[in-house]
């Protein structure tokens, strides 16, 4: 049996017919660039994600350049990130000449420790930017009341994690000052190539980040500040308003894979429970865990991604591929440990969990379209590996 780590083909396919002809209307209208696609698809997501407003943008790694250079952060100034990542969290800071100042995962969902927020912020911290990683939002409650003790903005990093909800039913992206989305076909909403989005509650910096996409340009040829092109392409927006009725079914299947996961690692007799924190002989894997799953929420997990934790790691995935498994590492360099982040000579010792989890975190399959009993063959060949 063959089980890919991701099936996109299986998602056009069921949705051929309106796919094509939003791709034909695009192509007839010639408007390519924002127009009314974009604007059907700002008004959509503004509701869907709580705010008040939705900028399309060119990537999720544009939207969260934009949002820093809202803030004017540049030289000098430092934005405090989360060291265990996709590279674009960290270096988005850099590329504005600021300082990214690393802070460890907690153990259980690897989203920023709270814990360690005060002692990481000094004078010339700017901005915080939590990582909702893996579909789950980061704890926003502690997250919030630091950030407000010192007067800093927070700035969601939402990439993964569109229509998660914290534990009171806050969607991911409205509970920060902004929010930073990804549309990479990968994305649990994903286009036919690079777009993102930025949510906000404030209306002038929603003008501003608009403005901004446009070379800073308003009206046309006169520029009260220099912006860039960062403009989503209508082609994009047409086809993620295709896509959008069907986010929170694809969500919902996500997590109905995850839940049979689970289920079957627990009756394999390779976890106790979800949640686990540390390898034993009841836990040779340590399942994801939704940490936030409270009355309000009803997606508080959107599983972009099922990563467990495993002994062994490197081994067992050599094992599973020459079985026909897809899977890929989420992340096996945190950042503390990139070359291009020696200057800053972070300690090791400070990031135990970030790095414990670049050793042993592997990314499992879990699209919608994927079935039951290529979820059983997984487990059952990891079972296989291990003697269960």
């Amino acid at each position: 049996m063959t089980v890919p780590l991701l099936d996109l083909k299986a998602q056009y396919q069921s949705l051929k017919p309106e796919l094509d002809a939003a791709l034909l209307r695009v192509a007839e209208s010639q408007m390519c660039i924002l127009g009314s696609e974009v604007d059907t698809l700002e008004s959509a997501l503004a509701s869907y994600c709580d705010a008040r407003f939705a900028i399309g943008v060119s990537s999720g790694t544009d939207a969260l350049l934009m949002a820093l250079m809202a803030l004017n952060i540049g030289p000098g100034d430092e934005v405090i990130v989360p060291t265990y990542s996709f590279f674009a969290t960290a270096g988005v800071v850099a590329r504005l000449g600021a300082t990214p100042v690393f802070v460890d995962s907690e153990p259980v969902a690897l989203n920023i420790d709270p814990a360690l927020l005060g002692a990481a912020i000094t004078p010339r911290t700017k901005a915080i930017v939590p990582v909702h990683l893996y579909g789950q939002s980061a704890d926003m409650d502690a997250i919030m009341a630091i950030a407000e003790q010192h007067g800093i903005p927070v700035i969601e990093d939402a990439a993964q994690a569109i229509g998660s909800q914290y534990k009171d039913g806050r969607k991911a992206g409205s509970i920060g000052l902004m929010g930073c989305f990804s549309f990479y076909p990968t994305k649990n909403l994903g286009a036919f190539g690079d777009a993102g989005l930025i949510t906000t509650n404030d209306e002038n910096l929603a003008v501003h980040l608009k403005q901004m996409r446009n070379h800073g340009m308003q009206p046309k040829y006169y520029h009260k500040f220099v912006g860039g092109n960062f403009r989503i392409d209508a082609i994009q927006a047409a086809v993620l308003n295709v896509k959008f009725p069907h986010l929170d079914g694809w969500s919902a299947k996500r997590r109905e894979n995850a839940d049979l996961y689970t289920q079957l690692f627990i009756e394999r007799g390779l976890a106790t429970h979800d949640g686990a924190t540390a390898f034993d002989d009841g836990n040779v894997v340590i399942l994801p865990k939704a940490v936030h799953s409270g009355a309000g929420a009803v997606n508080h997990h959107i599983y972009n991604q099922y990563v467990v934790r495993l002994p062994q790691r490197d081994e067992l995935r050599a094992h599973i591929t020459a079985k026909g498994i897809g899977t890929e590492i989420y992340y096996p360099v945190p950042f503390h440990r990139q070359e291009c982040f020696a200057y800053l000579n972070a300690q090791d010792e400070n990031f135990p969990v970030a790095n414990f989890a670049a050793n042993h975190s592997l990314a499992l399959p879990i699209y919608p379209e994927l079935g039951a009993e290529q979820i059983a063959y997984v487990v059952h060949t990891i079972a296989e590996f291990y003697g269960r």
